[in-house]
C-alpha cells in the first residue's frame, strides 16, 4: 500500500513538473531564429502559401493562445503534422520511439553486467594489478564520448574484421516481423522468426556497445568506490571473523548496499543516454527518436521538438520512480519515505 502510495504521489507531482517543461520548450521552441512556416514550404514558395500555413499553426496569435491550441490538441494525444516528414507526430514517435528504447534497453543490460562486474573485480583486488587495469579502462571510457567509440566499432569490427553489420536494424531480405511492441527482436520471438531475431541481435551490439562504453566505465568507478568505502565497515570486519568466505562476503553482504549508488547514477545515465543517442544513432543509420528529434531541431519542427522533448521529460520521470523503488529494496532503512524527500 505504501508503495502504490509513493508511485500515485509521484505521479500527481509529474503532472506540474511536465506542464512546466511544457512552457519552457514551447517558448523556446517558439523563439528560435527562423520562421517554421518558411522552412516548411521551402525558400521559393509564395508569400500567400507561408501565411496560410501560418494561420493554420496559429503562429500568427499570440504565444499564450498558441500555447493553448497546442497543449489542447497534445492532451488528447495529437501533436500536430511534422514539418519534416509531413505525418502525425504521434505517429512518428510510436515508429521511432522503441528503436531507441531498445537500444537503450540494450546498453544498460551491458552497463549493469560489465558495468558493475568490473568494479566488484577491482575492489576484490583493490591496488593490485588488476584494479589498475580496470581504473585505467574506466579512465579511457569516461573520457572518451560514445561517438568516437561509435566511428572506432563501425571501422574496426564493421569494414576491417567484417564481423558486424552496420545500418539499420535488419538486414535486406530478411523478413520483418510484424509489428507489436516495436522492439524488433521481441517481435521477433513472438513471431517465431529466430532469423529475424538472430540478425537483430547482430545490428545491436555495435551501437548498444557504443553507447555502454562511458556508462560501463562510470559505473565500474561508482561500484569500486562504494565496496571499497564499505570494506573499511565494522560489520564487514565482524563477518569476516566468523570465518565466512571472502567470495560470499563480496557477493551477499558488500555487493548489495555498495549498489545504491550505482543504481542511482544509471538510471540517470539511462535516461540521459536515451536522449543524447542522435550521434551514435546517426553514425549507425539507427532509427530512432534521438536522431528524428536532432533533424527536427535542425529543421525547426516545432511540434516535433515539442513532442520529443516532452516524452524524454516523461522517460526522466519514470526512471526517477523507479529508481527510487528499487534503492529502497536495496536498502530497506532508506524506505520510501527518504526518497519522497529528495
Amino acid at each position: 500500500m505504501r508503495t502504490l502510495t509513493f508511485i500515485a504521489r509521484r505521479a500527481f507531482h509529474a503532472i506540474f513538473v511536465l506542464l512546466g517543461l511544457s512552457i519552457v520548450i514551447f517558448i523556446i521552441a517558439r523563439i528560435m531564429p527562423g520562421d517554421p512556416a518558411r522552412v516548411a514550404v521551402g525558400a521559393r514558395a509564395p508569400e500567400w502559401v507561408v501565411e496560410q500555413l501560418r494561420e493554420q499553426m496559429h503562429l500568427n496569435d499570440p504565444l499564450p493562445i498558441q500555447y493553448y491550441y497546442w497543449l489542447t490538441d497534445a492532451l488528447h494525444g495529437d501533436f500536430g503534422i511534422s514539418l519534416v516528414t509531413r505525418r502525425n507526430v504521434a505517429d512518428d514517435i510510436r515508429e521511432f520511439f522503441p528503436a531507441s528504447l531498445e537500444l537503450a534497453f540494450t546498453s544498460l543490460l551491458i552497463t549493469a553486467v560489465l558495468g558493475i562486474g568490473l568494479g566488484t573485480l577491482s575492489a576484490r583486488h583493490k591496488d593490485k594489478f588488476i584494479d589498475n587495469v580496470v581504473r585505467v579502462i574506466s579512465y579511457m571510457g569516461v573520457v572518451t564520448p560514445s561517438f568516437v567509440f561509435a566511428i572506432l566499432f563501425l571501422l574496426l569490427f564493421g569494414y576491417v574484421l567484417d564481423l558486424f553489420p552496420t545500418i539499420g536494424r535488419l538486414s535486406e531480405g530478411v523478413p520483418r516481423p510484424p509489428t507489436v511492441t516495436g522492439f524488433m527482436t521481441i517481435d521477433s520471438l513472438l513471431a517465431g522468426n529466430f532469423t529475424a531475431l538472430f540478425d537483430a541481435l547482430h545490428h545491436l551490439i555495435l551501437p548498444a556497445m557504443a553507447l555502454a562504453m562511458g556508462t560501463m566505465a562510470q559505473e565500474a568507478r561508482i561500484t569500486r568506490a562504494s565496496m571499497s568505502e564499505n570494506l573499511t565497515k565494522d560489520y564487514i570486519a565482524a563477518i569476516r571473523a566468523f570465518g565466512v568466505p571472502e567470495r560470499t562476503v563480496m557477493g551477499r553482504f558488500l555487493l548489495k548496499p555498495s549498489l545504491i549508488a550505482t543504481i542511482s547514477i544509471m538510471g540517470l545515465d539511462f535516461a540521459g543516454g536515451l536522449a543524447n543517442a542522435f550521434l551514435v544513432e546517426l553514425i549507425f543509420v539507427w532509427p530512432g527518436l534521438s536522431r528524428y528529434g536532432m533533424n527536427a531541431i535542425l529543421r525547426k519542427d516545432l511540434n516535433a521538438i515539442s513532442a520529443v522533448i516532452l516524452v524524454l521529460g516523461v522517460v526522466f520521470i519514470v526512471v526517477n520512480i523507479i529508481v527510487d523503488l528499487v534503492v529502497a529494496r536495496l536498502d530497506p532503512r532508506i524506505g520510501l519515505r527518504a526518497a519522497r524527500s529528495d
